[in-house]
């Protein structure tokens, strides 16, 4: 019997993602905490620990198995044929042409009830 083993959290991945999380808030507080500082020195700020935080949660398992599912979609969306210009254009010009038509449809049949509850009814509109 060939079974694996599915690797699990740990305490020390919880507090990676702790410590992450601790540099964001701190960096959100000390955007704000310093604004007599230039914008852009606080947002660059913001940015490295931003980065720090990314660089902390991936070094636990919960960051490695997003960072997996991440290439893992990367490589799919390598995959994906896309429509040319012209098809585009032409499925573009579908959809216009069809809302068009439903649109008129229900405003034509919202007039005809309108005018036949008003018959009904004896009410002018």
């Amino acid at each position: 019997m060939d079974t694996k083993v599915e690797p699990s959290a740990t305490l020390f991945d919880a507090a990676k993602l702790l410590l992450a999380v601790a540099i964001l808030v701190a960096a959100v507080l000390g955007f704000y905490y310093f604004e007599g500082a230039p914008l852009a020195l606080r947002s660059l700020g913001v940015l490295v620990a931003l980065g720090l935080a990314a660089v902390v949660a991936l070094q636990s398992m919960q960051g490695q198995s997003i960072w997996k599912f991440i290439q893992a979609a990367r490589i799919e969306l390598r995959k994906v044929v896309w429509p040319t210009r012209e098809e585009t254009i032409q499925t573009t010009v579908a959809v216009l042409i069809f809302a068009l038509i439903g649109g008129t449809f229900f405003w034509l049949l919202d007039v005809l009830l309108l005018w036949l509850t008003s018959k009904i009814t004896g009410q002018g509109v």
